[in-house]
């Protein structure tokens, strides 16, 4: 018995000592208590005010692995099936798959495991400046005072920038394990408000800076992974592509064609070059892509590859960021001075008295990033009938429930209805307006997935008229849902699109922009085995 007892004992402080191990290296473990603090507060997590570091702690490792190890699991069906699709697997059969069954295959396609992310977080200089535009890295190169050599590339750029992190954070009198708003001192508003539009993050509302800052903060480690992921596709895109660059090949090309390689691949070529230097040049740029040199690592060969993914996603984030903003405004264009008026409403803005329908206009361009979060006329159109008739059901008014109630009711007057209620209990405040913001909010997520898959042809169209959008003569069903999809969207979110449709546009460009690595190299292999074949079939004839 008392040997029971001993080794009891001893199995609870072995137990007690890798929990405290665990504790201890924590990233958390050496925060200082504002960047407890900060985290908490980026992560909508309350904590009193006020509270001691140890308290503080405690909750900041409650709430860890919701937030940094496995934030899949706040998501909901539609987010989780899209990140399976961006990783390739077959989602044709996720409609009839519970959300739990859909948790576990994305938690075994995540991004990384449970000790990369502690470890990620304890390094966040290596990180956290990876989703910057060149811009921006050199604007705050400037600010601390980092010299950056000429040729200015980006690498150059994120590897001073890294390097100088620490320091600059002392200079600023700040922390650098989770820092605050100084790292983003060099950026205004519309920069804040870009880049959560560019990794399609819906920006905060009410917005201030502040809370530009900290949803910028919170969402930079996803994004990282996300452009890591991205450059791991091109990498090996371009070793696919270089795999068929035989010495064959090379020795078959003439010397333009090798010229031209060279040129594509950013390979310098000093002048006055000769062939066999030439041959010598790609087979030794070829050695550092493919890994087979001494001093190569999969970063630099891909950097020598490729002349810089950061480049190439900073790019393509340009151009699906203008791309937005030009179907945003195509769409604008279109609609009726209602919905201009209205868009403006859900937004908190100002309209003047009088103001025409192109200052109407200009005013929403004015405020694309901005998402819908107040209530407006427009509040309820989009609801399906079901939720329209639930909602009129539960909202306590008599008028409402009754309008929900009767037989053969148009879309039209049940929406009238809920307006209705929803003003009155606007009015009345209290319990009956935190039901129906409840009801309504609730709603919208079940609904957004699957916003008008259930109307039918006339309430489309009647919604698209309510935007002054006609419908095309031989439009199909499903041609007018994606039209009046689109309405909504740009409607509800303004450029700030869900992370599915921007996020997508980017992976698509940045990957499509390495097209050229294999159209290149196979166009040259091909041209190559003709060249093989031609001076094959010479020689039979000679002999």
């Amino acid at each position: 018995m008392r040997i029971a007892k001993a080794l009891l004992s001893l199995a609870l402080v072995a137990d007690a000592a890798i929990a405290s191990s665990w504790f201890s290296n924590a990233a958390y473990n050496k925060w200082h208590e504002t960047e407890l603090e900060r985290w908490l507060s980026d992560h909508d997590v309350p904590y009193p005010t006020p509270a001691d570091r140890k308290d503080l702690e405690k909750l900041v490792q409650k709430n860890w692995e919701s937030h940094v190890v496995t934030p899949y699991n706040s998501w909901d069906a539609a987010q989780l099936n899209s990140y399976l699709k961006q990783k390739g697997v077959e989602t044709k059969d996720s409609a009839q798959a519970s959300r739990d069954s859909l948790i576990s295959q994305v938690k075994g396609y995540w991004y990384e495991t449970e000790d990369k992310a502690q470890t990620a977080w304890t390094n966040v200089k290596d990180w956290i400046l990876d989703s910057w535009t060149d811009s921006q890295l050199k604007a705050f190169c400037d600010r601390y005072g980092i010299p950056v050599p000429q040729p200015r590339t980006r690498d150059t750029l994120l590897q001073k920038a890294r390097v100088a992190y620490e320091t600059a954070a002392q200079k600023a009198g700040e922390t650098a394990a989770y820092p605050g708003n100084w790292l983003y001192e060099t950026w205004s508003e519309s920069d804040l408000k870009e880049w959560l539009d560019t990794h399609g993050i819906p920006a905060p509302q009410p917005t201030t800076r502040d809370k530009l800052i900290a949803s910028v903060r919170r969402n930079s480690r996803l994004a990282s992974l996300r452009m890591q992921e991205q450059k791991a596709a091109a990498q090996k895109k371009a070793q696919e592509a270089y795999a068929t660059l035989t010495d064959k090949v090379i020795d078959a090309w003439s010397e333009s064609q090798l010229k031209e390689f060279c040129d594509k691949n950013s390979i310098p070529v000093p002048q006055g070059t000769k062939l066999n230097q030439l041959r010598s040049l790609v087979r030794k740029h070829r050695a550092e892509i493919m890994g087979d040199t001494v001093a190569s690592t999969a970063a630099s060969a891909y950097g020598a590859a490729t002349s810089n993914v950061g480049e190439n996603v900073a790019k393509a984030t340009d151009v699906t960021s203008q791309a937005a903003l030009d179907a945003f405004n195509a769409a604008v264009n279109t609609w009726s001075e209602s919905r201009l008026k209205g868009y403006l409403d859900a937004r908190g803005v100002p309209v003047p008295q009088g103001s025409k329908t192109d200052e109407l206009r200009a005013l929403v361009r004015k405020h694309a990033h901005k998402a819908a979060t107040g209530w407006s006329a427009w509040t309820w159109d989009d609801l399906t009938l079901d939720n329209l008739k639930a909602y009129l059901a539960s909202s306590g008014d008599a008028a409402a429930k009754k309008a929900g109630e009767k037989a053969g009711a148009t879309r039209e007057e049940l929406v009238q209805a809920a307006n209705a209620a929803y003003a009155s209990a606007s009015s009345a405040g209290g319990n009956s307006f935190a039901s129906a913001t409840s009801y309504l909010s609730h709603a919208t997520d079940n609904a957004k997935a699957a916003t008008f898959d259930t109307w039918s042809e006339s309430d489309l169209k009647a919604y698209l008229d309510s935007y002054g959008i006609p419908v095309p003569q031989g439009s199909s069903l499903n041609e007018i849902r994606a039209l009046a999809r689109r309405q909504w969207t740009y409607y509800k979110y303004g450029t700030s699109s869900p992370s599915e449709t921007i996020f997508a546009k980017i992976k698509e460009n940045v990957l499509s922009g390495w097209d050229w690595v294999t159209g290149q190299v196979m166009a040259g292999s091909d041209a190559a085995k003709k060249k093989a074949e031609e001076g094959r079939a010479k020689a039979h004839k000679e002999l």
